[in-house]
Protein backbone atom coordinates (compact mmCIF):
# COMPACT_ATOMS: atom_id res chain seq x y z
CA UNK A 1 0.00 0.00 0.00
CA UNK A 2 1.14 3.32 -0.64
CA UNK A 3 0.62 6.66 2.16
CA UNK A 4 1.05 10.07 0.99
CA UNK A 5 2.20 12.27 4.20
CA UNK A 6 1.88 15.93 3.75
CA UNK A 7 4.53 17.28 6.74
CA UNK A 8 6.35 13.97 6.44
CA UNK A 9 9.38 15.83 7.02
CA UNK A 10 8.70 17.74 10.78
CA UNK A 11 8.25 15.89 14.06
CA UNK A 12 5.56 13.73 13.89
CA UNK A 13 5.02 12.87 10.25
CA UNK A 14 8.67 11.63 10.04
CA UNK A 15 8.52 9.20 13.00
CA UNK A 16 4.81 8.25 10.97
CA UNK A 17 7.03 7.77 7.78
CA UNK A 18 9.46 5.67 9.67
CA UNK A 19 7.15 3.27 11.22
CA UNK A 20 4.99 2.56 8.00
CA UNK A 21 8.46 1.98 6.11
CA UNK A 22 9.44 -0.30 8.75
CA UNK A 23 6.33 -1.93 8.22
CA UNK A 24 7.16 -2.51 4.23
CA UNK A 25 4.64 0.59 3.21
CA UNK A 26 5.74 2.45 0.28
CA UNK A 27 5.96 5.96 1.87
CA UNK A 28 5.73 9.64 -0.22
CA UNK A 29 6.21 12.79 1.78
CA UNK A 30 5.30 15.89 1.03
CA UNK A 31 6.71 18.92 2.82
CA UNK A 32 7.83 23.10 2.44
CA UNK A 33 10.42 22.75 4.61
CA UNK A 34 9.24 25.51 6.63
CA UNK A 35 9.79 24.01 9.73
CA UNK A 36 10.34 20.22 8.71
CA UNK A 37 14.04 19.09 7.72
CA UNK A 38 15.63 17.43 5.45
CA UNK A 39 17.54 15.48 7.90
CA UNK A 40 14.63 13.94 9.51
CA UNK A 41 12.92 12.38 5.59
CA UNK A 42 13.50 8.64 5.66
CA UNK A 43 15.99 7.67 3.01
CA UNK A 44 12.91 5.12 1.39
CA UNK A 45 10.37 7.11 1.55
CA UNK A 46 9.74 9.77 -2.01
CA UNK A 47 9.83 13.37 -1.24
CA UNK A 48 8.60 16.29 -2.88
CA UNK A 49 9.47 19.63 -1.93
CA UNK A 50 6.47 21.62 -2.00
CA UNK A 51 3.67 23.05 -0.03
CA UNK A 52 0.00 21.88 0.32
CA UNK A 53 -1.28 24.50 -1.26
CA UNK A 54 0.11 24.53 -4.68
CA UNK A 55 -1.47 23.61 -7.72
CA UNK A 56 1.09 21.35 -8.40
CA UNK A 57 0.22 18.59 -5.69
CA UNK A 58 -2.14 17.60 -8.09
CA UNK A 59 0.88 16.70 -10.14
CA UNK A 60 2.22 14.51 -7.09
CA UNK A 61 -1.44 12.42 -6.79
CA UNK A 62 -1.06 12.24 -10.57
CA UNK A 63 1.79 10.41 -10.57
CA UNK A 64 1.95 8.71 -7.01
CA UNK A 65 -1.90 7.84 -7.02
CA UNK A 66 -1.72 6.68 -3.29
CA UNK A 67 -4.19 4.56 -1.71
CA UNK A 68 -4.13 6.91 1.96
CA UNK A 69 -3.23 10.58 3.09
CA UNK A 70 -2.05 11.23 6.28
CA UNK A 71 -2.10 14.93 6.91
CA UNK A 72 0.53 16.24 8.89
CA UNK A 73 1.45 19.54 7.23
CA UNK A 74 0.06 22.72 9.23
CA UNK A 75 1.03 26.45 10.39
CA UNK A 76 1.13 25.16 14.46
CA UNK A 77 2.37 28.19 16.37
CA UNK A 78 -0.73 29.79 18.50
CA UNK A 79 1.39 33.13 18.50
CA UNK A 80 1.48 33.21 14.57
CA UNK A 81 -2.11 32.38 13.93
CA UNK A 82 -2.79 35.11 16.48
CA UNK A 83 -0.19 37.90 14.46
CA UNK A 84 -0.81 36.23 10.99
CA UNK A 85 -4.11 34.96 11.04
CA UNK A 86 -4.64 35.56 7.07
CA UNK A 87 -1.26 33.07 7.09
CA UNK A 88 -2.89 30.23 9.39
CA UNK A 89 -6.05 30.38 7.45
CA UNK A 90 -4.60 29.66 4.28
CA UNK A 91 -2.33 27.08 5.62
CA UNK A 92 -4.60 25.03 7.89
CA UNK A 93 -7.69 25.56 6.04
CA UNK A 94 -7.01 26.05 2.53
CA UNK A 95 -4.26 24.26 2.58
CA UNK A 96 -6.18 21.15 3.78
CA UNK A 97 -9.16 21.84 1.39
CA UNK A 98 -6.97 21.46 -1.93
CA UNK A 99 -5.80 18.10 -0.09
CA UNK A 100 -9.21 17.15 -0.15
CA UNK A 101 -10.14 17.92 -3.59
CA UNK A 102 -6.78 15.73 -4.46
CA UNK A 103 -7.70 13.17 -2.36
CA UNK A 104 -11.11 12.61 -4.36
CA UNK A 105 -9.90 13.63 -8.12
CA UNK A 106 -7.31 10.88 -7.78
CA UNK A 107 -9.44 8.39 -5.52
CA UNK A 108 -7.88 8.00 -2.44
CA UNK A 109 -9.30 5.69 0.22
CA UNK A 110 -9.09 7.62 2.98
CA UNK A 111 -7.26 10.68 4.86
CA UNK A 112 -6.23 10.74 8.50
CA UNK A 113 -5.81 13.87 9.93
CA UNK A 114 -4.95 15.48 13.28
CA UNK A 115 -6.46 18.15 14.77
CA UNK A 116 -5.60 19.43 18.18
CA UNK A 117 -6.49 19.17 21.73
CA UNK A 118 -6.77 23.20 21.23
CA UNK A 119 -9.93 22.75 19.82
CA UNK A 120 -11.39 22.23 23.35
CA UNK A 121 -10.49 25.31 25.20
CA UNK A 122 -10.78 25.98 28.49
CA UNK A 123 -12.08 22.49 30.01
CA UNK A 124 -15.56 22.32 31.51
CA UNK A 125 -14.54 18.94 33.24
CA UNK A 126 -11.79 16.19 33.37
CA UNK A 127 -10.50 13.94 31.56
CA UNK A 128 -11.91 16.18 27.92
CA UNK A 129 -13.12 13.30 26.10
CA UNK A 130 -14.63 13.48 22.19
CA UNK A 131 -17.72 14.99 23.16
CA UNK A 132 -17.00 17.88 25.05
CA UNK A 133 -17.41 21.00 23.82
CA UNK A 134 -15.49 22.86 20.95
CA UNK A 135 -14.35 26.31 22.18
CA UNK A 136 -11.60 27.22 21.13
CA UNK A 137 -9.11 30.15 22.56
CA UNK A 138 -6.91 31.07 19.37
CA UNK A 139 -6.95 31.47 15.64
CA UNK A 140 -5.02 28.36 15.74
CA UNK A 141 -7.97 26.30 17.67
CA UNK A 142 -10.18 27.51 14.74
CA UNK A 143 -8.22 26.76 11.89
CA UNK A 144 -7.40 23.86 13.12
CA UNK A 145 -11.05 22.58 13.83
CA UNK A 146 -12.80 23.91 10.65
CA UNK A 147 -10.79 21.29 8.25
CA UNK A 148 -12.68 18.33 10.57
CA UNK A 149 -16.13 19.81 9.45
CA UNK A 150 -14.66 20.09 5.60
CA UNK A 151 -13.69 16.20 5.93
CA UNK A 152 -16.44 14.91 7.38
CA UNK A 153 -18.63 16.85 4.30
CA UNK A 154 -16.28 15.67 1.75
CA UNK A 155 -16.28 12.12 3.56
CA UNK A 156 -20.57 11.77 3.48
CA UNK A 157 -20.54 13.68 -0.13
CA UNK A 158 -18.00 11.29 -1.97
CA UNK A 159 -16.35 7.93 -0.84
CA UNK A 160 -14.02 8.98 1.34
CA UNK A 161 -13.48 7.64 4.20
CA UNK A 162 -11.50 9.50 7.30
CA UNK A 163 -9.77 9.48 10.89
CA UNK A 164 -9.64 12.06 13.00
CA UNK A 165 -6.91 12.51 15.65
CA UNK A 166 -7.23 15.00 18.52
CA UNK A 167 -3.32 14.47 20.13
CA UNK A 168 -2.63 15.84 23.60
CA UNK A 169 1.34 16.81 24.31
CA UNK A 170 3.26 14.86 21.74
CA UNK A 171 7.40 14.76 22.99
CA UNK A 172 10.19 12.69 21.29
CA UNK A 173 13.28 13.03 19.28
CA UNK A 174 13.09 15.56 16.95
CA UNK A 175 10.83 17.85 18.13
CA UNK A 176 11.88 21.63 17.79
CA UNK A 177 12.72 23.87 21.03
CA UNK A 178 12.28 26.62 18.95
CA UNK A 179 9.65 29.14 19.21
CA UNK A 180 6.72 27.08 20.32
CA UNK A 181 8.40 24.46 20.83
CA UNK A 182 6.58 21.71 23.15
CA UNK A 183 7.94 22.01 26.66
CA UNK A 184 9.83 18.97 26.89
CA UNK A 185 12.14 19.53 23.95
CA UNK A 186 12.80 23.24 25.61
CA UNK A 187 13.53 21.71 29.12
CA UNK A 188 16.05 19.23 27.48
CA UNK A 189 17.80 21.95 25.36
CA UNK A 190 18.13 24.30 28.85
CA UNK A 191 19.36 21.49 31.03
CA UNK A 192 21.67 19.91 28.31
CA UNK A 193 23.13 23.94 28.04
CA UNK A 194 23.54 23.48 31.84
CA UNK A 195 20.80 26.65 31.93
CA UNK A 196 17.45 26.70 34.40
CA UNK A 197 14.66 25.96 32.36
CA UNK A 198 11.94 28.22 33.23
CA UNK A 199 8.39 27.46 34.72
CA UNK A 200 5.26 29.98 34.48
CA UNK A 201 3.35 30.13 37.46
CA UNK A 202 4.13 27.79 40.29
CA UNK A 203 3.91 24.25 38.37
CA UNK A 204 1.15 22.19 39.53
CA UNK A 205 -0.50 23.13 36.39
CA UNK A 206 -1.10 19.52 34.41
CA UNK A 207 -0.74 18.30 31.22
CA UNK A 208 -1.10 14.62 29.34
CA UNK A 209 2.28 14.05 27.42
CA UNK A 210 2.15 11.43 24.89
CA UNK A 211 5.32 9.57 23.04
CA UNK A 212 5.32 10.38 19.43
CA UNK A 213 6.50 6.30 19.05
CA UNK A 214 2.26 5.91 20.93
CA UNK A 215 1.16 8.44 18.55
CA UNK A 216 2.82 7.06 15.17
CA UNK A 217 1.62 3.57 16.16
CA UNK A 218 -2.14 4.69 16.21
CA UNK A 219 -2.04 6.41 12.57
CA UNK A 220 -0.47 3.05 11.46
CA UNK A 221 -4.15 1.22 13.41
CA UNK A 222 -6.17 3.25 11.14
CA UNK A 223 -5.16 2.58 8.42
CA UNK A 224 -7.35 -0.84 8.72
CA UNK A 225 -9.75 0.84 11.34
CA UNK A 226 -11.89 3.83 12.73
CA UNK A 227 -13.02 4.70 9.68
CA UNK A 228 -14.88 8.28 10.23
CA UNK A 229 -14.22 8.26 13.87
CA UNK A 230 -12.95 11.14 15.94
CA UNK A 231 -10.00 9.58 18.67
CA UNK A 232 -8.49 11.62 21.47
CA UNK A 233 -4.83 10.33 21.10
CA UNK A 234 -3.19 10.08 24.86
CA UNK A 235 -2.13 8.56 28.06
CA UNK A 236 -4.97 9.52 29.88
CA UNK A 237 -2.83 10.58 32.87
CA UNK A 238 -2.22 13.95 34.30
CA UNK A 239 1.53 15.10 35.06
CA UNK A 240 2.60 18.72 36.75
CA UNK A 241 5.32 20.40 34.97
CA UNK A 242 6.81 20.21 38.16
CA UNK A 243 7.34 16.77 37.87
CA UNK A 244 8.25 17.11 34.26
CA UNK A 245 10.97 18.89 35.29
CA UNK A 246 11.78 16.37 38.63
CA UNK A 247 12.26 13.39 36.14
CA UNK A 248 13.90 15.11 33.13
CA UNK A 249 16.44 16.49 35.93
CA UNK A 250 17.31 12.77 37.29
CA UNK A 251 17.67 11.78 33.33
CA UNK A 252 19.70 14.26 32.25
CA UNK A 253 21.80 14.38 35.93
CA UNK A 254 20.90 18.03 35.61
CA UNK A 255 22.40 19.70 38.85
CA UNK A 256 20.10 22.93 39.10
CA UNK A 257 17.37 24.22 40.20
CA UNK A 258 14.29 25.63 37.74
CA UNK A 259 13.03 29.19 37.52
CA UNK A 260 9.31 30.38 37.96
CA UNK A 261 8.06 32.96 36.44
CA UNK A 262 4.67 34.78 36.34
CA UNK A 263 1.91 32.91 35.00
CA UNK A 264 1.05 33.76 30.99
CA UNK A 265 -2.37 34.83 30.31
CA UNK A 266 -4.97 32.68 28.75
CA UNK A 267 -2.60 29.94 29.93
CA UNK A 268 -5.08 26.69 30.85
CA UNK A 269 -4.56 25.14 34.18
CA UNK A 270 -4.67 21.86 33.69
CA UNK A 271 -5.59 19.32 30.15
CA UNK A 272 -6.07 15.82 30.33
CA UNK A 273 -7.36 13.88 27.50
CA UNK A 274 -9.59 10.70 27.90
CA UNK A 275 -8.73 8.01 25.60
CA UNK A 276 -11.18 5.21 26.13
CA UNK A 277 -12.73 5.49 22.90
CA UNK A 278 -9.33 4.43 21.47
CA UNK A 279 -8.57 2.13 23.66
CA UNK A 280 -11.94 0.81 23.59
CA UNK A 281 -12.29 0.64 19.51
CA UNK A 282 -8.92 0.88 18.05
CA UNK A 283 -6.25 -2.13 18.87
CA UNK A 284 -4.14 0.29 20.15
CA UNK A 285 -2.73 1.60 23.74
CA UNK A 286 0.28 3.91 24.91
CA UNK A 287 3.34 1.89 25.42
CA UNK A 288 5.50 4.51 26.88
CA UNK A 289 4.35 6.15 30.46
CA UNK A 290 6.82 9.74 31.07
CA UNK A 291 9.66 7.81 32.47
CA UNK A 292 10.25 5.52 29.61
CA UNK A 293 9.53 7.45 26.76
CA UNK A 294 11.61 10.28 28.03
CA UNK A 295 14.58 7.44 28.33
CA UNK A 296 13.54 6.39 24.15
CA UNK A 297 13.84 10.25 23.67
CA UNK A 298 17.19 10.94 25.27
CA UNK A 299 18.60 7.31 23.95
CA UNK A 300 17.47 8.39 21.07
CA UNK A 301 19.41 11.75 20.70
CA UNK A 302 22.50 11.10 21.99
Amino acid sequence: MKVLITGGAGFIGSHIADLLIAQEFQVVIVDNLSTGKVENINKSAVFYPMDIRSDSLQEVFEKEKPEFVIHHAAQIDVQTSIKQPKLDGEVNILGTVNVLENCIQHGVKKIIYPSSAAIYGRPVYLPIDENHNISPMSQYGISKYTPEQYIRVYSSLYDLKHTIFRYSNVYGPRQAHEGEGGVVAIFQHMMKAGQPPMIFGDGSQTRDYIYVGDVAQANLKVLTQGDNEIFNISTNEKTTVNRLFSVMKQQLHFQGEAQYGPERPGDIPHSILSNQKALMQLDWQPCYNLKTGLQEMLQAEK
